[in-house]
């Protein structure tokens, strides 16, 4: 393993502005940096004669060569989940696996029923193909989980139904690292005769699996999210299922007509050689990051506030999330410039819009939002995590002493205190005035919300001093908003700390 490397994805001291080190990564779950290993046999493909035929060209040694290597690597990928080679199909990724296994397995059956059994915290590639079966006339149950991650088998089999044609659970949360009982719900399936669908993107390589015991019919898998290159993946698919699978695109009758499109010889040497060693490495790998996620959620637990998000059911030992009372998400996030993590799901995550998973396990609004999903891998170091931890509790402690709810809202005498918003809302600010001979002497203030809220607030503030009670307010909200170049969507929340401003007027205290 090449130490130089690892220094510059974990530390940063590689790219980037001289003398500024790149945060800490850990965001791991996003995706996982390429192995040196793995990019040696990516770009020998790219550079050399092994990847330099289409593997559908049998006519000569180039082509030839590129089945060869495209073959072994079929092998390897297939290795890591025991299955066959044979059972393997390329794909783009889990994204394009999980609509293939969804739409291919629906509408191959469609003649034997119409409905779809899933959950609410499925990954998009999985809601979203499954929202396109219900335009196309499908029913669809999408079952809760449990408080802390997990699908009851139970809860499965009740939603069963005698027109039922596919179930799909995801085997690891990308959000939360919780691990599902797939072994239950596809027995019960099997059953059934139900076919059963798991994406294991954020499974394979972190945990032991082998479809030779575990009754599924189809299972997602993606290169990136154990040390391979992006854009290739695969789904595996039971031989004895296969009838019940047909594809989703079309040309050139790749991949046994399941998967059309020439094949990237060199992202699927790769993905196979990532397979290889994430096999070689699992059950060491395994031990020591279940190390790693005890000292982060050790370091953190103490903090009061803090919830681990899927505590109490099996997790992934790469993947903690948690959440934390009193705190705003995005201002949390943007004060932590040493880390790269998300603050839920990546794909996600620049949305704004609170985790629909962590809505889902029954975390209000405000929690959901204020939740750092942390995860880390073969690259991550104890350091690491000491250096996340001090950070994270820096940040939270700061954000809390912060926020309004952590004085009392009683004025003293000569003061003008007001404020708008409250606990449980967006917003909330309040602001202190002390008040000599009818205008402000000095100015404090208290505020809850996102990074923009902060800043206006504390500008405001500055310039408070010298002001009386008719001339209060240093501007409006439109110009504070153009001054911090407030996003329009946030316009909005500025009007909180105008409120407080008129709050203050309102209580004003009378001259002495």
């Amino acid at each position: 393993m090449n130490s130089d490397w690892r220094s510059r994805v974990s530390e940063g001291t590689g790219t980037g502005p001289r003398n500024v080190p790149e945060p800490v990564y850990l965001d791991y779950a996003a995706t996982t940096p390429v192995d040196p290993a793995v990019a040696e046999a990516v770009g020998r493909c790219l550079t050399g004669p092994d990847g330099l035929g289409n593997a559908s060209s049998a006519a000569h040694p180039f082509g030839r060569r590129a089945a060869e290597r495209i073959e072994r690597a079929r092998a390897e990928v297939a290795a890591l989940i025991g299955a066959a080679a044979g059972d393997i199909v390329f794909t783009s990724g889990a994204t394009e696996s999980n609509n293939l296994a969804v739409l291919g397995a629906a509408r191959a059956n469609a003649h034997r029923g119409r409905h779809i059994v899933s959950s609410r915290i499925e990954h998009k590639a999985v809601l979203d193909p499954v929202k396109r079966l219900e335009k196309e006339g499908f029913a669809i149950t999408l079952l809760s989980p449990d408080r802390s991650g997990r699908i009851d088998a139970q809860a499965v089999a009740a939603a069963l139904r005698p027109d039922t044609v596919l179930v799909s659970i995801m085997l690891v949360n990308n959000e939360i690292g919780v691990i599902q009982d797939a072994a239950a719900i596809g027995a019960l399936c099997r059953s059934r005769g139900v076919l059963f669908h798991t994406d294991a993107a954020q499974a394979a390589g972190k945990i032991p699996i082998d479809v030779r015991t575990l009754p599924l019919d189809f299972m997602s898998l993606t290169a990136h999210k154990l040390y391979g290159p992006k854009g290739i993946g695969a789904l595996y698919v039971r031989s004895e299922a296969r009838a019940h699978l047909q594809p989703i695109v079309f040309g050139g009758g790749q991949e046994r007509g399941l998967r059309p499109g020439t094949l990237p010889t060199h992202q699927i040497v790769g993905f196979g050689v990532a397979c290889d060693l994430a096999l070689r490495v699992l059950s060491a790998e395994r031990a020591r990051l279940d190390g790693l996620r005890e000292r982060l959620w050790r370091g953190l637990s103490t903090l009061g506030g803090a919830h681990a998000n899927g505590e109490g059911a099996p997790c992934v030992p790469g993947i903690l999330s948690v959440s934390f009372e009193g705190i705003e998400g995005e201002s949390l996030v943007m004060g932590l410039r040493e880390l790269a993590l998300s603050t839920g799901s990546a794909c996600n995550s620049a949305s704004g819009e609170p985790s629909y998973v962590l809505r889902a396990l029954g975390r209000d609004t405000q929690l959901a939002q204020s939740t750092l999903r942390l995860s880390y891998g073969r690259f991550s170091l104890p350091e690491h995590i000491d250096l996340a931890v001090d950070a994270i509790r820096r940040e939270v402690t700061r954000l809390r002493a912060l926020s309004p709810a952590s004085e009392p809202a009683k004025a003293s005498l000569g003061e003008a205190l007001g404020e708008a918003g409250g606990p449980g809302q967006e917003v909330w600010v309040r602001f202190r005035l002390a008040v000599r001979e009818g205008t402000v002497k000095s100015a404090l203030f208290k505020a809850y919300g996102c990074p923009h809220t902060v800043a206006v607030t504390a500008w405001v503030a500055e310039r408070l001093r010298g002001r009386s009670r008719a001339e209060l307010a240093p501007g409006t909200p439109v110009e504070w908003a153009d001054a911090f170049a407030v996003p329009v969507e946030k316009l909005g929340r500025l009007l909180a700390v105008e409120d407080a401003l008129a709050d203050c007027a309102r209580h004003w205290p009378e001259p002495e």
